[in-house]
């Protein structure tokens, strides 16, 4: 969320940075809610001040005996008290009118973000990997031998609908062990402190990191009136709500696998074969809660760690940064990791790593106090998939695909599968 004081201190700015985005110029009229705000507040002090007054001289009207004044100085102050609270009711509403116009406003982006429409703007930061030729035409994952008998879509159908998937044996092994290797790593080697987090919230956690109320729709919310987590980005950044940490405490450094869900309510027609789009799916997810001045540095690293998964793994990728017209309501900058996926012949996103600076730490009131002093500051939250679980799956089965049918898999993943890193044509592991 943004603070208003900023936009009434400069409103182009605030307009031009939102321009970026392709939004029209909002200033004015968040400024007219603000000074209707601003001015009722005004008034009711006013009123209050003339209420107070009057009060006190309503006991010297009655000990002078002059009755007529005693009445007028009872009708003033009820009536200072009816002003003040119609005052106070323009107050509340003008302040929630802002609020919700406010909740409403995407984050401005950084200033070396490229601007641009679309995908098409974004600028490739790094590459890792040479796509491996192969002399027969890759399959998608769904579609390899090996991976047939324990990908399945058909029973998953029977029990929950389009857009899910039922693994079964090795497959489904696999998949269990790319998520034990991303946790033990971003644990032993990359200091995350490892979390288990529900996956069921109420509406303050979804508002407080920016999925309500803008996206509402792509999110599932159950007859009790909770949301269904989308990502554990939801539930890790907002253990920090309302808290006031110790400077030193800063970095905390987190990380969770989770089950996530999405409605995906719009991309209705888009990658409807195979399990690369699902409503239920897993990711470890990083966050980050920093010092202002350490954020850019900190969405570095963690964009770091995403990549070096992906390098333990053999995966080729390249890694961009988003353009304005593509990036996430929340984000002030963000960097997308795409996977090679040799199935669709084509780099495919894998794990998406943003800074929102005290972005959403406004909607939640997570600040730090200084060392040095001062009152508190808003920290900084960053978050970033290392990485989505399933979308590994698939890159790990259409990069280690062989002609017969059967797919290698990286060693890294060795210990977790026992040493055998061999999916047969059958769907057995050797």
């Amino acid at each position: 969320m943004h603070d208003i004081r900023t936009i009434r201190d400069d409103p182009a700015a605030f307009d031009a940075a939102l321009g970026r985005r392709g939004l029209a110029p909002i200033s004015a009229e968040l400024l007219a809610l603000d000074a209707a705000r601003r001015a009722a507040i005004t008034g009711a002090e006013a009123a209050l001040a003339d209420r107070n007054a009057a009060s006190k001289q309503v006991g010297a009207a009655k000990a002078a005996g002059d009755e007529a004044e005693f009445e007028r100085l009872r009708g003033l102050v009820a009536d200072k008290k009816a002003e003040i609270a119609m005052l106070e009711d323009q107050a509340r509403e003008a302040d929630g009118k802002l609020r919700d116009a406010l909740l409403e406003i995407p984050n401005l982006p950084d200033a070396d973000v490229p601007d641009g429409e679309d995908e098409a703007a974004n600028v490739e930061l790094h590459r890792w990997g040479t796509p491996r030729r192969m002399d027969f035409a890759p399959a998608e994952h769904f579609d390899i031998a090996g991976v047939r008998p324990g990908m399945d879509f058909e029973t998953a159908a029977k029990l929950s609908g389009a857009r899910f998937v039922m693994l079964r044996g090795s497959v489904a092994r696999i998949h269990r062990a790319l998520a034990q290797f991303m946790l033990d790593t971003h644990v032993a080697e990359n200091g995350l402190e490892e979390h288990m987090t529900p996956v069921l919230v109420r509406d303050d956690a979804m508002l407080g990191t920016d999925k309500l109320p803008k996206f509402g729709d792509d999110s599932f919310l159950t007859r009790e009136g909770y949301w269904l987590i989308p990502t554990s980005e939801v539930t890790l950044t907002y253990s920090v709500a309302g808290d006031v940490l110790d400077e030193g405490a800063l970095p905390r450094r987190m990380v969770a696998h989770t089950l996530c869900f999405r409605s995906e309510a719009g991309s209705a027609g888009r990658d409807t074969a195979g399990m690369l789009r699902q409503h239920q799916f897993e990711k470890v997810e990083m966050v980050s809660i920093t010092h202002p001045d350490h954020s850019r540095a900190e969405l570095d690293r963690m964009t770091g760690l995403a990549q070096g998964i992906l390098e333990r793994l053999e995966l080729p990728y390249r890694t961009v940064v988003l353009c304005t017209g593509d990036m996430g309501f929340g984000a002030r900058r963000t960097h997308d990791i795409e996977v090679w996926l040799p199935g669709q012949d084509s780099y495919r996103e894998i794990s998406s790593v943003s800074t929102t600076g005290d972005f959403q730490a406004r909607r939640m009131n997570a600040r730090f106090k200084p060392a040095g002093g001062g009152k508190p500051e808003f920290v900084h939250t960053l978050n970033g998939s290392g990485l989505a679980v399933g979308r590994c799956l698939i890159a790990v089965l259409e990069n280690g695909q062989q002609a017969d049918g059967s797919v290698k898999l990286p060693d890294a993943l060795g210990p977790w599968l026992g040493g055998r890193l061999t999916l047969t044509p059958e769907g057995m592991l050797a």
